[in-house]
């Protein structure tokens, strides 16, 4: 299956309609750019809410901060020309926990009329917006150590199949791993809560197919990998 991935620049987006049924338009921006959207992040603080600022605030590293600030100037700049809404207006909520029935889920548009994703990982970072249920992951190929960290807590079927490969291409496809999972629980709205086992989402070139959702391998800068997940009906990403 085909993708495209949208480039967020320093210019205002032309955002256009959002594809019909389950589909969704993938953006893609540079979180060192000081200009994103027509907006400069040094002076984005106003625009973003109370919660987006007390997050930013936290983050001690000037360079964790302009990232933050960055990708949360490009997600309000792209939900307020889907929506026709000052980026400034945009009102994002929680979702109820899928596992727990809190108010912590995956953030959210007040009022449910547009569904949207948010990744970003090193100096990038994937935004995804439907009319349905969305996951994108970016994911910066991990170091050997993460990989023998992590692989032991995968799918059975996914830690025989990067034990067998050798150690020089084994990051890589431990990148496809976790930007589809990764991908498929943001989508889902479990995140982490429970495990990194399920489902099999496969470390080949090809995602493994999930019941019920879609996961489409994004293109990604050299050192990146990159994932979608939609719900089945009619996936094609724009």
């Amino acid at each position: 299956m085909s993708s495209h991935v949208n480039h967020l620049g320093s210019d205002a987006p032309r955002t256009g309609a959002l594809p019909v049924g389950a589909g969704a338009a993938v953006w893609a921006l540079d979180t060192t750019s000081e200009v994103v959207g027509g907006h400069a992040t040094a002076s984005a603080l106003p625009m973003l809410d109370a919660d987006e600022r007390d997050r930013a605030g936290r983050l001690l590293q000037a360079a964790d901060r302009q990232r933050y600030l960055a990708s949360h100037v490009g997600l309000r700049v792209l939900l307020g020309g889907y929506l026709g809404l000052d980026p400034a207006q945009v009102t994002l909520v929680r979702e109820t926990c899928p596992c727990c029935g809190g108010p912590h889920g995956r953030p959210a548009v007040d009022g449910g009329a547009l569904h949207f994703s948010l990744s970003h990982s090193g100096d990038v970072a994937y935004l995804a917006f439907a009319r349905v249920p969305v996951g994108v992951d970016v994911e910066a190929v991990p170091r050997a150590a993460a990989v023998a960290d992590v692989m032991g807590a995968l799918h059975p079927a996914e830690t025989a199949e990067l034990t067998a490969l050798p150690e020089a291409d084994r990051r890589v496809a431990m990148g496809r791993v976790w930007s589809r999972k990764e991908a498929y629980l943001k989508g889902t709205g479990t995140g982490l809560a429970l495990g990194l086992a399920d489902p099999y989402v496969g470390s080949g070139p090809t995602p493994a197919t999930v019941p019920g959702w879609t996961l489409t391998d994004l293109p990604a800068p050299p050192g990146y990998a990159a994932a979608l997940a939609l719900p089945t009906a009619d996936p094609a990403p724009r």
